[in-house]
């Protein structure tokens, strides 16, 4: 309890908002404003729940970006799923992705008409369910970036050692590092600075982060309270107004500066960097990861003879321009109206990181 105390202490907070305050107002005077775009999914509904942008001044302006696996998996990817339930194989999958729709369904609507889909807490549940099942096929939906890659491979190499034949994996794993040098790439796109990702960064460590910064846009690794947040846009703040860009990291209690060398290592094991489709960003060279050949009577795909498509969206969704943080959500036509948490049209509103969804939840009702 002391320690979420210290996180959330109203008077820290209120201390922070009007040092924030004084910094954009400064920052005013000389005419400048500062885009930063928070790139973890976590870091959005933190932001929304709290009322953080409300904390703001005008010229600082709060984005979200891609950080929400769920949200960057194209629609292609629920429609091969739902072909290989339809083919009889038993697709474990995490809850966030049943309501993602594809190009014409769900997994919630293949399941309710029959197909065998099931729910899953742990990756390393499909174990269980491929030695109940030994006569069926069992793929696991292997969605995530290197947060969840870790667990998923280790359940991999849990497979291989207990000689399981009957479980594969259909993979859109994501890395966040080359899609961040890919919106900064795009001149389309203001971003002045990054909040990066606490989880992932667990993981990747500091130094990845560093190439971004050489680039000239500061990074600080935050963690999820309200005052780890409001310290590290404080930290961005500072940078972008001294026109300085160096990597931070706020997050130490549980970032190192090389990571997890142990998960880096099991990683590198299994996968290899490999080009990976993005919504909305489209094609980013090594932004995903692939088998290596040792270990492709894992992969969904070969086993199966299955392509991932690109897919198609619902007409008018705007899921591609929120992940890159170039709208808010309430300038898709579709936002409360046709698209809710219960009637979702495109995954940003789906999933528990997604930028809609927390606008809806949050936001919405705090303008209201």
């Amino acid at each position: 309890m002391k320690y979420l105390r210290e996180f959330h202490d109203p008077a820290t907070a209120a201390a922070l908002a009007k040092e924030l305050a004084y910094a954009g107002n400064s920052f005013a005077r000389s005419g400048r404003s500062a885009v930063i775009m928070e790139v973890c999914g976590t870091h959005t509904m933190a932001i929304a729940r709290h009322g953080i942008r409300s904390l703001l001044p005008p010229n600082i302006q709060l984005i979200s970006g891609p950080g929400c696996p769920v949200c960057v998996t194209e629609p292609g990817y629920i429609d091969t799923a739902i072909e290989l339930a339809r083919r009889g194989v038993i697709v474990v999958t995490f809850g966030d992705l049943l309501a993602v729709p594809g190009s014409e369904s769900s997994l919630a609507n293949a399941r309710a008409a029959g197909a065998r889909i099931v729910v899953c807490y742990s990756p390393a549940e499909t174990l269980r369910i491929a030695a109940q099942h030994q006569n069926s096929e069992v793929v696991f939906l292997a969605v995530g970036f290197e947060t969840t890659i870790a667990p998923i491979v280790s359940t991999l190499e849990a497979a291989s050692k207990n000689g399981v034949k009957n479980l594969s994996f259909l993979t859109a794993f994501k890395r966040v590092i080359p899609a961040m040098k890919a919106l900064v790439s795009d001149t389309s796109n203001r971003i002045d600075a990054f909040l990066c990702p606490g989880h992932v960064s667990a993981i990747i460590g500091v130094e990845p982060y560093q190439e971004i910064a050489t680039s000239g846009i500061p990074c600080v690794i935050a963690g999820f309270e309200p005052i780890d947040i409001l310290q590290a846009l404080l930290k961005l703040v500072d940078m972008v107004k001294n026109k300085e860009a160096s990597v931070i990291n706020l997050y130490s209690r549980v970032v190192r500066q090389r990571g997890n060398p142990k998960a880096q290592e099991l990683i590198d094991t299994f996968l290899v960097p490999s080009a990976a489709r993005w919504r909305g960003l489209g094609e980013i060279p090594d932004s995903g990861f692939s088998f290596r050949e040792t270990w492709r009577h894992f992969d969904a795909e070969a086993r199966h003879g299955v392509r991932i498509p690109e897919g198609r969206q619902y007409r008018g969704c705007l899921c591609g321009e929120i992940v890159k943080g170039k709208i808010p959500p309430e300038q898709c036509s579709h936002f409360g109206r046709k698209c809710t948490p219960e009637s979702p049209v495109g995954p940003c509103m789906v999933s528990s990181e997604g930028t809609c969804a927390a606008y809806y939840k949050y936001i919405s009702v705090q303008r209201s």
